[in-house]
Order: structure tokens, then sequence, then C-alpha cells
């Protein structure tokens, strides 16, 4: 996105009061120390970040509830308060325009949600450990951060913890130490992340081998109660093969691993973080009863976290492109076609109001069911109007153009115009900016995948 497109992101309709579009940030060094009993957490946050057009007099980071210890801005001690959520800064002497700058904060106490139109989100406290589930503004429950998802920087996380537990997040794991009863376990994220995809999950898991490294292939590893074991091997067993059919469609892995935490508690829906995923143990029953779920959220590693929405409005581009990976997984593992799960969905949609532009829900129905759903009808809708040669090219270009950048449905709607000609005239708005449902997609020319 050019300087003017990002601007025009930073201040999103649904969450104006989030992140400050004054700065970008470059980097974020977190060192964290949690005690999972007291539930206590305190962190230095040192964090890289670059102003903006005008000269830097006062910024705001998002956090939560926090006791502050100290605020420095390039090594010198800045103003500040602390309420609402916000952090105001005002720095001894104000970083130039265009010019390079760092703060640092430290910061503690006991970590909980942030609350939503959908409860709690962010740190969650769980019976032996903790999780983080941002998506969509929960990140400042436990870190400063400018949050935003245009706003994507490279993370650096050294986490202690008691030696019993296990630390895991997105990234590689660089080193891991103990001393005496407390280990250190150190992660580096090198691509760019938005705030809201920085997972974590503390607890005491088993690591599981679910693919090793190697010439062409992704380090894929399960994290999970030792209970649990037997049952998520069955059921994440086909997840490598999910990850080959995805680079084959979608191009080449964006990160350098992936990992799945299995949570030792019951979740609503999986959650996905930037290399990522974490799944409650509702979601494993021996029977790969989750599947479509362990597709979705390995396709969200293209869709939603290498390729970011500018703005929450444009989630049907996350979310569309992860439930048609679903579909893709069907038809591909010999269950139901891409067409006949469309169809389901089809029905599935007549039942409920028509009431919704999923192209810009609005902040209460930014995660309805028919953002989803429909979000997958307008990618086979596209499908069936492209054909697959020409449909999957566009989808493999899109996605590996804009490796780790930020985009909007304008800039999808541009994309999708060099491939679909007159085929895709007005498909696209149909669909996505029109309450009334379009005709159901006619059987795609489809090739087995």
């Amino acid at each position: 996105m050019s300087p003017k497109q990002t601007e025009a992101a930073a201040a999103d309709p649904y969450f104006p009061n989030n992140g400050d579009h004054r700065y970008r940030t470059h980097r974020y060094e977190l060192t964290l120390d949690y005690r999972p009993g007291p539930n206590r957490l305190a962190g230095t946050a040192r964090i890289t970040a670059i102003a903006g057009r005008a000269p830097l007099r006062e910024f705001a980071l998002d956090l939560a509830a926090f006791r502050i210890g100290r605020v420095l801005v390039d090594g010198r001690p800045g103003h500040y308060t602390h309420r609402g959520g916000k952090l105001r800064i005002k720095p001894a002497k104000a970083p130039a325009a265009g010019a390079a700058f760092t703060v640092e904060v430290h910061w503690s106490g006991n970590p909980k949600p942030v609350r939503s139109p959908w409860g709690g989100l962010g740190w969650e406290e769980l019976t032996d450990g903790a999780l983080v589930a941002s998506q969509p503004v929960g990140a400042p429950s436990w870190y400063p951060c400018n949050d935003r998802p245009s706003d994507k920087a490279s993370y650096h996380l050294s986490v202690t913890t008691p030696s019993p537990y296990t630390v895991v997040t997105g990234g590689r794991l660089l080193t891991r130490t103990t001393r005496a009863s407390s280990t250190t376990w150190v992660y580096d994220q090198p691509a760019p992340t938005a705030s809201y995809l920085v997972g974590l999950s503390v607890g005491p898991y088993r690591g599981v081998p679910l693919a090793r490294p190697g010439p062409g292939s992704v380090a894929q590893t399960g994290w999970v109660p030792a209970r649990l074991q037997g049952r998520f091997e069955h059921d994440f067993a086909r997840q490598p093969q999910m990850m080959a059919l995805f680079e084959e469609l979608f191009g080449p892995y964006p990160f350098t691993e992936y990992a799945v935490v299995v949570a030792d508690e019951e979740l609503d829906v999986p959650v996905e973080a930037q290399g990522l995923a974490t799944f409650g143990t509702n979601h494993v029953d021996g029977a790969r009863g989750s599947e479509r779920l362990i597709a979705h959220e390995l396709a969200h590693q293209w869709f939603g976290n290498s390729v970011t929405i500018g703005g929450w409005p444009d989630i049907w581009l996350n979310e569309g492109f992860a439930k048609y990976a679903e579909w893709l997984w069907s038809e591909h593992s010999g269950g139901p076609s891409a067409q006949r799960k469309a169809e389901t969905a089809y029905r599935k949609l007549l039942a409920l109001p028509q009431n919704i532009r999923i192209g810009d829900p609005g902040r209460s129905l930014m995660f309805d069911d028919r953002v989803y759903e429909r979000g997958g009808l307008t990618v086979h809708a596209l499908r069936t109007a492209l054909g697959d040669p020409v449909f999957f090219r566009m989808v493999r270009d899109w996605a590996t153009s804009r490796r780790h950048s930020v985009v909007t449905t304008a800039e999808f709607a541009a994309h999708l115009a060099r491939y679909g000609g007159h085929a895709a005239d007005g498909l696209l708005d149909a669909w996505i900016g029109r309450h009334r449902l379009p005709p159901l997609p006619l059987a795609a020319r489809a090739t087995p995948l």
C-alpha cells in the first residue's frame, strides 16, 4: 500500500479508537515473565517505530489496565498518561517526521481479557496455564502495541515461566534455557505480523512432530496435553497433506514453521495466529470430526496472516478464502465436492435473513456465520465464472504477489479484473456489496484437485 492508502486504512471505522496512525511500528522485542499460579505478568517492550509525516510530539500505544513502571523514548524518560486502554506518551524530544525511534515500556499486573461486543478477548487464564486469542482487538490485554491490522511488524519474544510449562508462539524457537526452577523460551518471528496475530500459549504440553523440516517441507509441530496425544495424531495426521495442497494452490507457505496447540480447555472456535493455531479439547475427538477447521486455520496463514486486511470491513477476504479452502480440501480428500459444499451453504443462507452486505458487514456482524458462508460462495462463484485454470492462477498470484502485505477489497477487485475480463463483471459486487443473494453458481468447470 502507498503511504496515502496506509493512512486511510489506519482509522478503522469499526474500531476508530484503536491504534495510532501518526507512526508505524517496525519491530517489537518483548521480554515477559509469567507465573501461572497467581496469573502474574511482568514485561518489558522495546518497540522500534517510524514517525509519520509530522514530528511526533505525542503518540499512543494500546494497553490494558496494568501498572506502568517506566516509559522511555530514545532512552529518555517520557511523560505519559494511562487510562481507558491508552498509554499516551509525550517524548522529551519529538522524533522528526519520517525518523526512526524506540519506545521502551515496563509494565506488570494480572492480565485478563479486554471487553468487546463478543465477550472477553486476548489473554485468557486457563485452569493450568494461559492462551492468547486476540482477534480483533485483544492484543492490548497483554502487551503495549499499535493495535490496528494495517500496522505489521516483526517480533522477538522472550518468555520465562516455571519449568514444567511449555511456551508456544509463532516463529522459530531460538533457545530454551533452564535456570533453577524457571525456563526461558526465546522465539523470533521475522515476518511482518499484525498485533492481533501474535499468539501465545503457556501450559504443560507435549511436542508431537507432524512434519519434520527438510528440503521443500515445512516443519509442523503439535503441542498437546499428554492424554490427548493419540487422538491428536489421528485427527491431525492429514495436515501435512493439506499443507502440500495449499502450497500447490496458494503458493509457498508464507512463514518458516507451523505450530498447533490443543489447549486443555474447550474452546468455542479455534483461533488463528501467525504461524500458529489454537484448538480446544472439543476439537480433538479421535474421529477427525473437526478436520474442516484444521484446513480453515491453516488456510489463514495465507489469507489473513500473510495477506492481511488493512481494515475490518474487509474481513470477508480472510474468512471467505479460508472457508473455501475447507471445501477445496474436502474435494481433494475424497469428501463432498466444492460444488456440493456450495449448494449446502446456499440452502443455509436462503433460510437466513438477507440483510447483510459481507463486503462491509458492520462491527456487530463481522463474525456472523453469513460472512463465512457467503464469503466461501463468493470465491466459488469466481471459480465457476473464470474456470479452474484462470481461477487458480488468479488466487495463487494474489497470495504470492501480496505476500506479507496489507490489502483492501478494492485492490482485490483490481487484481480480479486482470484475470476475469467480462466474466467477472459485476459478480464480486453482487456477492459482497448487496444484501440479496445472487443465484447459486452453476457447477464449476472443475478438474480433480
